[in-house]
């Protein structure tokens, strides 16, 4: 027995053929929504959950997916620079975390304090419940930020006022999962601004979480 959770990337017109043909395969939408604002072309994200033999679920979504355009092909491996042009060592000291340099991209991945559970089972971090933080650099000691906080419902205003307050905008607000708990609301964001500013504005917002010990 598998479980399996996740998102899709698709474009608006793929959205339709690939859920009929999810649903045929026997794995379920949990959301569909957007996740950030003003992308070219437009883009929705496809929330998925099954649970069952893990060989069915993955043919279900290979068969699902060959009905968009995602390619297939594992992407040609690449010499990493772990230069970034900004100051990762810093963010990691204003956000309070330690984070990691994956495809030009500084990453977060922040746990909260609770156990997470859905449909009877422990939902890891890792499976998409944990705060997610992205910098990528644009030149001149800017950066452009995205990723969710995941939110009790208690958080998310507050949240909201200390992402806000540093010139974060909230892009999207809504749950990923069904019967999760406790019950968990996403809230995604974006800003390109001076890198230090924002990574302060970020811990900022995460100070208003249940964070994990670290």
């Amino acid at each position: 027995m598998t479980m399996v959770m996740g998102d899709l990337v698709l474009t608006e017109d793929e959205v339709t053929p690939v859920l009929t043909k999810l649903q045929e395969g026997g794995v379920e939408q949990t959301a569909l929504h957007n996740h950030v604002l003003h992308e070219s072309p437009r883009v929705m994200y496809m929330h998925i959950s099954a649970m069952g033999d893990a060989v069915k679920i993955a043919k279900a979504i290979r068969d699902a997916l060959a009905l968009s355009k995602t390619p297939f092909a594992a992407p040609a491996a690449g010499t990493q620079s772990q230069d970034l042009g900004i100051d990762t060592k810093q963010i990691d000291q204003i956000v309070g975390q330690s984070g990691k340099i994956n495809g030009g991209v500084y990453q977060f991945s922040v746990p909260r304090a609770e156990k997470i559970m859905d449909n009877d089972m422990e939902v890891p971090p890792s499976m998409g419940v944990a705060h997610a933080i992205n910098f990528q650099p644009t030149g001149g000691g800017k950066a452009a930020i995205t990723g969710d906080f995941v939110l009790i419902a208690s958080e998310v205003n507050p949240v909201i006022r200390a992402l806000r307050d540093s010139g974060i905008q909230v892009t999207a607000l809504h749950s990923h999962m069904l019967v999760e708990s406790p019950r968990l609301f996403f809230m995604h964001f974006w800003a390109n601004e001076d890198v230090m500013k924002l990574a302060r504005g970020l811990r900022a917002a995460l100070d208003k979480t249940n964070l994990a010990k670290h």
